[in-house]
This record gives C-alpha cells, structure tokens and sequence, in this order.
C-alpha cells in the first residue's frame, strides 16, 4: 500500500512551477493528460513547439478544466521523495472519484531533457463540488490506498 496523495501544494505553487520551468533555461519533455467521464486526452510537447507555445496550450487546457471543475487538489511528485509514478497517482484519483460527479484529472510531467533534477510532475484532481474535494482530501492524503480502494 502506497500514500499516493502526499504532497499536496495550492494552484498558486502549481502555476509558479509550471512557469519557472518553462521560463528558465532547462530543456524539457512535456507530457499533458486530461481524464475524465468524456474520455481521455494527451498532449505532448513535440520537438518543434517552443515552450511559449507549449505553455499556452497548457493555460489553455488548464482554463478550461478550471470552468468546468473549479475545486482543486493538486499533488506535487518527485522521485528524490520516492514517490509512486504519475500513472499510478493519475489512475488511482481517477479509481477514487468514480462516485462523485464531473471529476477531472490533469497530470503534467516537465522532464528534464539533460537530468531529472529540474522534473515538475503535477497531479490536478478537480472537481465541480468544494465538498467533494474536502471529502477526497480527509479520505485520502497522506494515507495508504490499497488497489482495493
């Protein structure tokens, strides 16, 4: 049993990381997925886009998850805390959230194209309701989930 809900940071932090990776001078990868109720989507930063343009995409998509879902908990992941992978982060919020309605998932991985140690890895599990989040976050951050869960 994994804590895979550990390291929670507000959408502010999210949106200072997210902008300070793409405005410095590290290379990256970059891998955007949405899941949701309507099917899934992935976004990947190709070797021609800029990061400006991979950046606007990201806004973009994040605006919209932002209307339709607008209460986030959002969840850091780094491999220097051994953390579970984003997959298994991303496929285990989904899992969670079945009961609730309109539930959204966003992971965004910015890897270092040269080392991991300028890695983002953000998970944005949102939700159309406040008490769905509260509920989400007591259940579940910083405790072990079992695969049964």
């Amino acid at each position: 049993m994994a804590i895979l809900f550990k390291t929670p940071i507000s959408e502010n932090s999210a949106f200072k990381f997210i902008e300070e990776a793409l405005s410095g001078a590290h290379q990256y990868d970059g891998y955007l997925n949405i899941a949701s109720d309507a099917g899934e989507k992935a976004l990947s930063w190709g070797p021609a886009m800029h990061a400006e343009e991979f950046k606007a995409e990201i806004s973009e998509i994040l605006r919209q998850t932002w209307d339709a879902a607008r209460f986030w908990a959002v969840y850091e992941r780094r491999d220097d805390r051994r953390d579970p992978e984003t997959t298994d982060i991303r496929n285990a919020a989904f899992r969670l959230t079945r009961g609730y309605a309109g539930v959204i998932v966003v992971t965004l991985s910015l890897l270092g194209k040269r080392d991991n140690a300028n890695d983002l890895e953000l998970v944005f599990v949102c939700f159309e309701q406040d008490f769905h989040r509260r509920n989400f976050r007591v259940r579940y951050e910083g405790k072990a989930i079992s695969d049964d869960s």
